[in-house]
């Protein structure tokens, strides 16, 4: 066994037992299901705002952003921009009022959210059944910390895959909500600190008299490889080819914003004016997260590209410039980057079978006939019940290792952007509540306009792709309920003067 091997083993084991004592305080605060969705909505600003931050950059932002930015260069650091800002202004914009209603529903989850605000059960069901697009989130996750195993402990890559499924899949059964924000919080102390170690190290090890001669030998580096990598948009690059493509990067950032496992975070703060700590903490934290970004381009100065896998050059680069004991280190950030989002994902999907399906769809229509008591017990059994589950699925979808673990986790994304915003965005921003029928057709309507432009290939931008649809699902909302407006109010004026 070498030191790296060692000392990954030490970091993990210690990690690991953490992770699961606070699961343990998790299992022993979740009593129902309010408690296992939304942590029982007693909880902080900083704590709420780092998990919040934990949950949306996730082990992307340390394996698969990082590869981008090896393979794609400079022009990758517009993530940056869509990650901080795009998220923060989504927040900002939904956060508030979303957070004012739900102090009358009560709802533990967006589908529960959309169908009672919009008082349907079809869009309950289907923004349910549309959550579960985030099973190939929680795929990628996966991908991460099999990559992980496989490059620091020489586990074969489908054997890491099934200890990180084991692993998340055990500590969120119990703990739900309480488990995956507590869990959070430590996480992304830890990928923050990493972000600004990568980010210095770089400067320190390419120091050339001066913090602007530095960037300028990084950058004539990079040049000398290959000319697109220090271009404002690289034609080679997947997503941010053109300054469409990267428009559409921020408009649906954006929108990840309102996904269901961040929206959870929101429904769970303890009061509407700490909702503006909440989010500063986030910018704060993820803005220094997410200059692990430069660790892609380091590694690319320092390595070049030869036989690289994307999603480890960053790995490449720290055991590259780093002792053994970084090294190991960095292995359980990125770990704890793939907990920290995935634990949250867990929890949504969970909450969907658990409380929108099965307590407020089949026990409220009378489809399953048992008293509340018995009914919240068989909820909380459900939600618990569905993380194995889900955990199997996921780990099939990914036996097979994908070429960019960043790709397979916007499809999820997109999908659910696609088929929610638009009911979402309406009910915050409407000047009347729109009927029921408009927020369905935009629910449909979106998601179907994602699988085509996507799985089609007319749009080969998983991003893009996710952003046009996500585009034409609100236009369809703010189009259909003014249009259904005012074919009640023609309605109702010929009744008003028939009337009189």
């Amino acid at each position: 066994m070498n030191t790296v091997t060692l000392f990954t083993w030490i970091g993990f084991v210690v990690f690991l037992a953490i992770m699961l004592f606070l699961g343990y305080i998790g299992t022993k605060k979740t009593k129902n299901i309010r408690d296992f969705a939304i942590g029982g909505g007693s909880l902080g600003p900083v704590v709420l705002g780092l998990s919040f931050a934990a949950t949306y950059l996730s082990a992307a932002t340390f394996l698969g952003y990082p590869g981008w930015s090896h393979e794609w260069g400079l022009t990758n650091l517009w993530l940056m921009l869509a990650m901080v800002g795009g998220g923060a202004i989504g927040v900002l914009m939904v956060a508030k009022k979303i957070r004012k209603l739900n102090e009358e529903q009560k709802s533990l989850s967006l589908p529960d959210w959309l169908g009672d605000y919009y008082n349907s059960d079809l869009l309950r069901v289907g923004t349910g059944l549309i959550l579960l697009f985030n099973i190939f989130y929680i795929a990628a996750q996966f991908v991460a910390g099999a990559r992980i195993f496989e490059y620091l402990l020489g586990m074969d890559y489908r054997t890491g895959l099934i200890l990180i499924t084991v692993i998340v899949v055990v500590y969120v059964f119990g703990g739900g909500a309480f488990a995956d924000i507590y869990t959070d919080a430590v996480q992304v102390i830890l990928m923050a600190i990493a972000g600004i170690v990568i980010f210095i190290s770089g400067i320190v090890i390419f120091w050339k008299d001066g913090i602007a001669a530095t960037f300028s030998g990084i950058t004539d580096n990079l040049a000398a490889q290959d000319p697109n990598l220090v271009t404002v948009f690289n034609p080679d690059s997947a997503h941010f080819y053109s300054i469409g493509a990267v428009i559409g990067a921020i408009c649906i950032q954006w929108a990840f914003a309102s996904a269901p496992h961040l929206f959870n975070k929101v429904l769970g703060i303890k009061s509407e004016k700490d909702l503006g700590k909440m989010i500063l903490t986030y910018v704060i934290v993820a803005s220094l997260s997410v200059l692990v970004l430069f660790g892609g381009l380091y590694s690319r100065v320092a390595l070049g590209s030869g036989d690289v896998v994307a999603d480890l050059a960053l790995m490449e680069y720290v055991a590259w410039a780093f002792p053994a004991a970084v090294v190991a280190l960095f292995g359980v950030v990125i770990l704890a980057a793939a907990m920290s989002t995935t634990d949250g994902l867990f929890v949504s999907i969970s909450t969907v079978f658990a409380n929108d399906i099965f307590l407020k769809f089949l026990v409220r229509r009378g489809y399953v006939k048992v008293d509340e008591e018995k009914a919240e017990k068989i909820a909380l059994k459900i939600s618990r019940l569905t993380v194995p589950v889900v955990g199997i699925i996921a780990l099939l979808i990914v036996m097979k290792p994908p070429a960019y673990m960043g790709d397979i986790m916007w499809i999820g994304i997109s999908g659910v952007a696609a088929g929610t915003l638009g009911p979402i965005l309406y009910a915050v921003y409407g000047r009347k509540k729109a009927s029921a029928r408009a927020a369905e057709a935009s629910m449909i309507i979106g998601l179907f306009a994602y699988l085509i432009l996507y799985f089609s290939g007319i749009i080969p931008s998983t991003m893009t792709a996710g952003a046009v649809a996500t585009g034409i699902g609100i236009l369809t909302m703010f189009v259909l309920a003014n249009v259904l407006e005012s074919e009640k109010e023609e309605v109702l004026i010929p009744e008003t003067e028939q009337g009189r």
